[in-house]
């Protein structure tokens, strides 16, 4: 694995997913505490797929500095060259960092006129007034539902507002080594698909001296693995608005319980360590490992290793998949530019229906169009783990839920390193994360 690829999984963590929300991605300030009326851009009339006004720049900010990165940069270098009245320029921060100097800029006047957000970071932003509602940009390109997936197209709502518009989304899959797999006598083309062919690989995978599946206590991949239980048990983080925690029900200690098990029952080592079960699966220790669509590019760099990846097994009484997306978002200007909002729909759809080329950089499209095309099917792992876009699951759309959800890591962490059973664990992780929840309520407004 190369250094970027670590380092980008891991500045990730710091802005997108179920649960690897750090708080301080999204801390920076410049934004109101209290909610406060939402600004609106400007109404349009200009054609959103064609800008013929004066020329104007586009300060185009996002965290795109790891393999992703020259994907897009390409995209917007092509943009330019075919959009002589429109020029873009690109800014890449480190997430944490981006996350930071966003709402600052915005404040300061001196904002950028677009960026790119991880979905479950656009309703804090959208709570500080940091980003604008993108109704009229949805409407404007005719974008609807039917021309994404249900899950991704509902997660970029807040207050009945659009505030994002869905570029990807970057789900789990079940990365698998042939060669371990050939090893305990087990058919490396046909992957295991249910909770009992998963259950009856291990075994054997044991009975060859193989621990299978690593079970790694941390947020990257033991908190998206725990999450993805969840919801394949019947079960969800939190209500739908945020009002309670519902990580501590019986589906959520059943899926910490079966992640424990794998240590407990002799299929994972204890004490895994950061990355160690995704290195585990190079090197030939470990049959299986969940990771993100991300890691397609790193085990393609691998001579002769023999892999495949696969959907996630469903362990539980239904499909579920943990999944990151990132999605476009417009800032605040303090007067707003009706040409720059004209051209920035331009932009948006037009990155938006050329997403083949960014599916290369390891992402699945947001856009049905795309992911339905023969070109995208020729991606053949990133089109395997597609096929998982309609049973992905994201946070609610609720300001500061990244805060209430750090929490649940340090309970995955606690129970996976058999430091606490797994009901005392997310016990405990629920009232602090109801805490947070209420105190959210009175910061950004009920």
């Amino acid at each position: 694995m190369s250094q970027n690829d670590l380092s980008r999984r891991r500045a990730l963590g710091l802005g997108l997913g179920a649960l690897v929300i750090g708080a301080a991605g999204c801390g920076g300030g410049g934004g109101p505490k209290q909610a406060q009326a939402p600004a609106t851009a400007p109404a349009t009339t200009a054609a959103p797929t064609e800008y013929t006004g004066p020329s104007v720049s586009l300060k185009f900010w996002n965290g795109f500095t790891g393999g992703d990165g020259p994907f897009m940069k390409k995209l917007v270098d092509q943009f330019n060259a075919e959009h002589q009245n429109i020029k873009v320029s690109m800014n890449v921060y480190q997430w944490a960092d981006y996350y930071a100097k966003v709402p600052a800029a915005v404040s300061a006047g001196q904002g950028p006129d677009l960026g790119i957000m991880h979905v479950d970071s656009v309703a804090t932003n959208a709570a500080r007034q940091v980003v604008l509602p993108l109704d009229d940009v949805a409407n404007a390109l005719s974008l609807t539902e039917a021309d994404f997936s249900p899950p991704v197209w509902k997660a970029g709502v807040y207050k009945g507002a659009r505030y994002a518009i869905p570029l990807d989304v970057h789900p789990l899959g079940m990365f698998y080594n042939k060669t371990v797999m050939k090893k305990a006598g087990l058919d490396p083309e046909q992957p295991p698909k249910t909770g009992e062919e998963y259950m009856a690989a291990l075994e054997a995978l044991k009975k060859a001296g193989i621990q299978g599946h690593w079970a790694t206590p941390f947020p990257f991949t033991g908190s998206m693995q725990f999450g993805t239980l969840l919801y394949q048990n019947g079960g969800q983080l939190f209500a739908d608005d945020a009002s309670a925690s519902r990580f501590a029900e019986d589906p959520g200690v059943q899926a910490l319980t079966w992640l424990v098990d794998l240590i407990n029952k002799g299929y994972s080592p204890k004490n895994v360590g950061q990355d160690a079960d995704f290195i585990a699966l190079q090197n030939g220790k470990a049959a299986f490992n969940w990771n993100g669509i991300w890691s397609i590019n790193t085990l393609k760099e691998i001579k002769d290793l023999e892999w495949g990846v696969a959907p996630l097994p469903q362990i539980g009484s239904k499909p579920a998949a943990w999944a990151g997306s990132h999605q476009f978002v417009v800032f605040k200007q303090r007067t707003p530019d009706q040409n720059k909002l004209t051209a920035a729909k331009v932009f948006i759809n037009w990155i938006s229906g050329h997403s083949l080329e960014w599916a290369k950089g390891g992402q699945v499209p947001a856009r049905k169009s795309i992911r339905d095309g023969a070109e995208f099917a020729a991606l053949k792992e990133q089109a395997t783990i597609g096929t998982q876009i309609d049973y992905l699951y994201f946070l609610p759309s609720v300001a500061g839920i990244g805060d209430a959800s750090a929490v649940v890591d340090q309970a995955i962490n606690a129970a996976i390193l058999l430091k606490k059973s797994p009901k005392d664990a997310l016990t405990e992780a629920a009232a602090k994360a109801d805490k947070i929840l209420e105190a959210n309520r009175k910061k950004y407004g009920a």
